[in-house]
């Protein structure tokens, strides 16, 4: 049995562009779950606050599934995770160093016998608290592979169950990959007891490649990501390597627990709640992965569908029929279609979700699955700041003004500004009322839906007087009222770490 470790929320997360908020994290890690994941590793406790409450929210709320935090080898990241982790039911903590020269030199200035050391720390000490430890070499793939197997049979010794060897800058190849894996399990005393995993980066485009080739040399856990999201260029798609095995079972023999049905709901999910569409030529879940335009491929799917289709769409959870609900359509229905998009939510909250589809359904005759995600997330989270109406009057050749009215807290603020164009009037009315500091250094709009009352999602990044980037999402009929979301968003994102920091204080 091959165990899949998804580390969406940690590594995919911390990239450029994907990071998602607490209850985002919540909704994700749900899904995950259903999708049969057998490790979520749910964040680094001691980076920050909110990757704090990550981690316990999510260890709290997941009963089936083992909830990973990453760590460190040093006591204040294992403390932080293990404080993270005292309300999970089944907890994990995988911890890490360098193993490279070029990283002992330069980033640890440490020594081989120094990192030795203080891997045994780092592991004797997570076993205190969990019989679950992963051993991580970071820069294994550019390490000395002798000194590979020195540090790792004391990460053994000293209690790990796992050694997960990271390509970590996406250096290797599957043929070399593949034969250090196969080195390790030889070399290293008990290795027939140890579960051997990978953890490969995109950089060359060869991550899926080398987990398998893994995989072939012993692995029996891939860490891997929905969408291969993650550093610079990703790592490991999931639903690639699933995939590949379940196609594959003459080669790949070996197992695994996803359920491949929810694939296409994760990755959309996904998508929309960081707000990065898939491309269209993406493997399994993107948008052309199982259409045929040419006339000779369409002629032979016709005929047989294996002439040009090696699995089915339905394997992995596509359906062409999106088209379902309407504002005639109960709160059985929806609570069915939200939870075959993978979204699990109370009766109390479903009754807020539901109000707001009915809302939409007045505006749109059409009610796709990306209207229902947004909607669903947008339920009930507490928000200091709410973009309560806004009137924008804008004319060719004059400047656009914006009249708002904006919650803030239990106070509303009605305000008036102007700006080059209505999005700008909104933001400078925004800004006039909340006293917002800092400046939009990017704004996106995709429509979500196909049809002329599409629902506008608009995501931006907005740097503060720190020169910190935060990430802002806003869906509407109205793009500028969208749009006016998205910088609210912001707002209410910088007011959550606020309170965080002030009720856990930084770790």
């Amino acid at each position: 049995m091959i165990k899949i470790f998804d580390t969406t929320l940690r590594d995919g997360e911390q990239s450029p562009g994907f990071s998602m908020n607490l209850r985002e994290k919540l909704m994700m890690a749900q899904q995950l779950e259903n999708l049969g994941v057998d490790v979520i590793e749910a964040g680094f406790a001691a980076a920050s606050p909110e990757d704090f409450e990550s981690v316990k929210q999510i260890g709290e709320i997941c009963g089936k599934t083992e909830i990973c935090g990453l760590a460190r080898c040093n006591e204040m990241d294992i403390e932080a995770t293990i404080k993270a982790l005292r309300g999970a039911k089944k907890p994990r903590i995988h911890v890490f160093i360098a193993t490279s020269d070029i990283h002992l030199e330069h980033k640890l200035k440490i020594s081989r016998d120094e990192a030795v050391k203080k891997a045994i720390m780092g592991v004797k000490m997570a076993k205190s608290f969990t019989d679950m430890v992963d051993f991580s070499p970071e820069d294994a793939t550019r390490s000395d592979w002798n000194f590979l197997v020195e540090i790792l049979t004391e990460a053994v010794k000293a209690g790990a169950d796992t050694l997960n060897i990271p390509d970590t800058v996406g250096y290797s190849t599957p043929e070399e990959y593949g034969a250090l894996i196969k080195f390790l399990k030889e070399k290293i005393p008990g290795a027939d007891k140890i579960i051997f995993s990978t953890h490969c980066h995109d950089d060359l485009g060869l991550a899926v490649a080398n987990s398998l080739a893994g995989v072939l040399n012993g692995a029996r856990q891939i860490e891997c990501t929905i969408n291969g999201i993650g550093e610079r260029a990703g790592n490991a798609a999931l639903e690639e390597v699933v995939m590949a095995m379940k196609t594959r079972p003459d080669i790949f023999k070996e197992k695994n627990n996803i359920d491949t049905k929810q694939l296409y709901a994760t990755s959309k999910l996904l998508s929309q709640i960081t707000g990065q569409k898939v491309q269209a030529n993406k493997a399994i879940v993107g948008k052309n992965a199982f259409a045929h335009e040419a006339g000779i491929h369409q002629h032979g799917i016709l005929s047989n569908r294996l002439t040009y289709e090696i699995m089915k769409a339905e394997d992995v959870g596509r359906s062409t029929n999106q088209l379902i609900l309407g504002k005639h359509s109960g709160r059985n229905a929806l609570a069915t279609r939200l939870t075959q998009l993978g979204i699990q939510v109370s009766k109390e909250r479903m009754e807020i979700i539901f109000a707001k589809f009915k809302a939409l359904a007045d505006k749109k005759k059409n009610i796709y699955d990306e209207d229902l995600i947004m909607v669903a997330m947008d339920y009930d989270i507490e928000k200091k700041y709410e973009l309560v109406e806004a009137k924008i009057c804008s004319e060719k050749d004059k400047s656009a003004i914006a009249e708002a009215a904006i919650r803030i807290a239990d106070k509303k603020v009605d305000v008036k500004s102007e700006g080059d164009g209505p999005v700008s009037a909104l933001y400078a009315a925004i800004i006039k009322a909340t006293g917002l500091k800092g400046e939009l250094k990017s704004f996106q709009i995709n429509a979500l839906t196909p049809d002329k009352e599409a629902v506008g999602f608009v995501k931006i990044e907005w740097q503060d007087k720190h020169d910190k980037i935060w990430y802002g999402h806003g869906s509407d009929t109205d793009i500028t009222i969208a749009s006016g979301k998205a910088l609210i968003d912001v707002l209410n994102r910088i007011e959550i770490r606020r309170i965080h920091d002030e009720k856990i204080g930084r770790l």
